[in-house]
């Protein structure tokens, strides 16, 4: 079998059944963690223009090896869940995603497929919209009577989160729609967003509040339409574009652009960019002439989107997958500029992580005033790729070197290239450091146990000790989505971590009793006043009640993030039961470790760093002073006496056609069962669809029941 590095490497043209299946999986799983951090956690990781790579691979397979289209497959699925926090709303017309070109080329060969389809010649007359790309978050807002209703995000296309009464702060979305013409059910579609100006006085009140600064535009739009508090939301100047709809009961306009008019009269904001052509020459100049102008909009777009103008040619065209054939996002590149780096230094993330971060000559990329980029890690640096591979053809990048700055979309600007040409002839290679620049700690790489791959991280060993470490661990302790203690932003932190105030978690909550008896007590510092002391000592008290998965997710353990805190909160129940089992599970050959690696969405790496974590003497110690003062809220058990699964651990595997993998675990855990993602000796059910494999045979082997879809309708009704 080939190595993973030449797999990766490898066409998909030239790919065996073997590595196609295995670079299908592993695509699959990097692309639905990157659709997790965008969609859930308005926390985007790479570029588009990277996220948009892996998708094209990821579909190319699927072109070539049609069997691994199944429902499981990302190509059919859209977005991601909607959050636990907000009441569901169900689309009557589904949200879908549109597919995407990156090249003239494409936008050529999207208008010819279009003319072979309806089999239209060359000179027959096919008119296009051609519209700005909005980055922002997708809302469905739907009207009855002329008067809104619901509002709801994307969600996974299906299903969205019941945003309602945050969108009626939105001055951009009318309460009620003008005119004699509205249809009695009108589902309005379009894109929620702020401006650069808004933006930047958000962040500006953000950081006089000592609170976390939002890292763009989209992610502050979509972090203010998602607030629990709709004053939140009212606080901030979000705006929207109408450009879509849902539901219509009477369609009011036969074309694309009618509709858009339709918008407008009705009372809603669209945009002045949008535009009818009819030629590829025209959609190209239209596309061209908006990206030379894109740094002056005063919004992110990050394309331009063509839709076939007639409504009957798009029903006619369809939907192919998750989107419509009709239309098509035309990308734009990645923004670059050239500047110099001045220096490199490293920050210490709180799993000890080295992160090179270079101190560029200020530089507008886009817009937007650059003079710090990622340098991602020390083979980067060196000029070595992420396999061991070369990359800008092995040329390390020095300190004083004259560089190529890349800002794709809004994620955190990257050095691309040297230009090798212009460096300065006293340039040395840079020599990244092997002891921690925060505690003088040894810095190692460590060596995965199972792939014998050198990480290409360096880590600090102090832990603890560690005072980098100890401050972004408890920046992530407070943050919005573990305890979220108002006032101890990371400004906060710094300051009280660096006066010994506060250097634990648990020092958080006898913050208040060390200050009765403190000679230098908060309200008498600069800046504070008995006011603020109380508010900062109210917002620790309400957080004494904490549920579990804010608790595991505030832990800062490697590769726990919100959605793997909810999935081990969920199977334990308790803290008690997961403390207990990860401790068990340092023995290999337990059921304790079985049943860690066998839960649904966690897999062998994660489970692996939950049981190093519980481990550790120094955070034993934590967690023993912390829950002295904490009380932890166990996950809710529904009421499944009757259930004759409560309790059982159940295994999906298969095609399932009568229900999603999501419907089918969510009808399991309704029923207080328990969903894995593999079988062990203490799975209790398999429930096996076409296809099944593996899974299947180690349930034969473990003699677990095993039944089909109709079995498991029989055995649970229908939940």
């Amino acid at each position: 079998m080939p190595t993973q590095k030449a797999i990766l490497d490898k066409p998909v043209d030239q790919l065996t059944l073997q590595e196609a299946q295995a670079e299908h999986d592993r695509l699959g799983q990097e692309i639905a963690e990157h659709d997790r951090r965008y969609y859930e956690e308005d926390a985007p990781t790479v570029s588009d223009a990277e996220y948009d790579a892996l998708r094209q691979r990821y579909e190319a397979i699927e072109e070539r090896f049609p069997e691994f289209a199944t429902t499981e497959s990302r190509t059919q699925k859209v977005g991601s869940k909607a959050s636990e926090k907000f009441a569901k709303v169900r689309h009557r017309v589904p949200m879908l995603s549109l597919a995407n070109g990156f090249a003239d080329e494409e936008v050529e060969e999207f208008v010819e497929r279009i003319r072979r389809f309806l089999q239209l010649k060359s000179d027959a007359p096919l008119v296009f919209t051609a519209e700005p790309k909005i980055d922002g978050l997708s809302l469905s807002l739907r009207y009855e009577n002329g008067k809104l209703v619901t509002a709801a995000t994307r969600g996974d296309g299906a299903v969205g989160e019941d945003v309602t009464a945050n969108a009626r702060t939105v001055g951009d979305i009318p309460q009620t729609l003008k005119g004699k013409n509205v249809p009695d059910v009108f589902e309005v579609r379009g894109e929620v967003y702020l401006s650069h100006e808004d933006f930047a006085a958000i962040n500006e009140r953000q950081a006089a509040a000592g609170k976390q600064l939002f890292a763009n535009p989209r992610n502050a739009a979509a972090g203010s339409l998602r607030q629990l508090d709709p004053a939140i939301t009212a606080s901030r100047p979000l705006r929207f574009f109408a450009y879509a709809w849902g539901e219509v009961s009477a369609m009011p306009a036969t074309t694309q652009h009618g509709m858009v008019e339709c918008f407008k009269a009705f009372g809603f904001t669209v945009n002045s960019l949008t535009r009818r052509v009819s030629s590829i020459a025209e959609m190209l100049e239209h596309y061209h002439a908006i990206e030379t102008d894109r740094a002056n909009l005063g919004y992110d777009i990050d394309g331009v989107v063509y839709k076939v103008d007639d409504l009957g040619l798009q029903q006619r065209l369809g939907f192919v997958s998750r989107s419509p054939r009709w239309a098509l996002a035309h990308k734009f590149p990645a923004q670059q500029a050239v500047t110099v780096l001045e220096d490199i230094e490293i920050n210490v993330g709180r799993t000890g992580s080295l992160n090179p971060i270079a101190r560029l000559k200020p530089v507008t990329v886009g817009g937007v005033v650059v003079s710090n980029a990622t340098l991602h890690n020390e083979d980067y640096i060196k000029g070595i790729g992420g396999n061991g591979e070369k990359i800008r053809n092995g040329v390390g990048i020095r300190i004083g070197d004259t560089v190529v700055i890349l800002r794709a979309g809004d994620v955190i600007p990257k050095v691309l290239d040297v230009m090798i040409e212009k460096r300065p002839p006293d340039a040395k290679p840079y020599e990244f450091p092997t002891n921690c620049p925060a505690c003088g700690s040894h810095a190692v790489r460590e060596v995965n146990p199972r792939t014998g791959k050198e990480d290409s991280v360096r880590r600090c060993t102090g832990g603890l000790i560690c005072p980098a470490q100890a401050r972004e661990r408890l920046k992530h302790f407070v943050s919005r989505n573990a305890f979220d203690i108002e006032g101890l932003g990371e400004q906060r932190i710094e300051e009280f971590y660096a006066e010994g105030i506060i250097q634990r978690p648990q020092d958080i909550f006898t913050l208040e009793k060390r200050n009765e008896r403190s000679l230098k007590r908060l309200e008498n510092r600069e800046g504070w006043g008995a006011t603020s002391a109380r508010n900062l000592f109210a917002a620790i008290e309400a957080r004494r009640n904490i549920p579990l998965n804010r608790l595991i997710f505030g832990l800062g353990i490697p590769h726990i993030g919100e959605t793997s805190a909810r999935l081990l909160a969920r199977h334990f129940g308790t803290f008690e039961a997961l403390r207990e089992t990860a401790q068990a599970a340092a023995d290999p050959a337990s059921e304790a470790h079985a049943e860690l690696t066998s839960i649904g969405g966690i897999g062998p790496v994660v489970a692996e760093t939950v049981i190093e974590f519980f481990k550790e003497a120094h955070n034993e110690e934590m967690l023993d002073a912390l829950l002295a003062q904490v009380t932890v809220e166990p996950v809710e058990v529904p009421a499944t006496s009757n259930s004759p699964v409560a309790g059982k651990t159940v295994v999906f595997t298969g095609s399932l056609e009568q229900m999603t993998r999501e419907e089918a675990k969510a009808m399991a855990e309704r029923l207080g069962a328990k969903v894995a993602g593999s079988v062990s000796k203490k799975t209790d059910i398999v429930v096996a669809g076409p296809g099944a494999g593996s899974k299947l045979n180690k349930a034969k082997e473990f003699d677990v029941q095993v039944m089909d879809e109709d079995g498991w309708f029989a055995l649970v009704g229908r939940g």
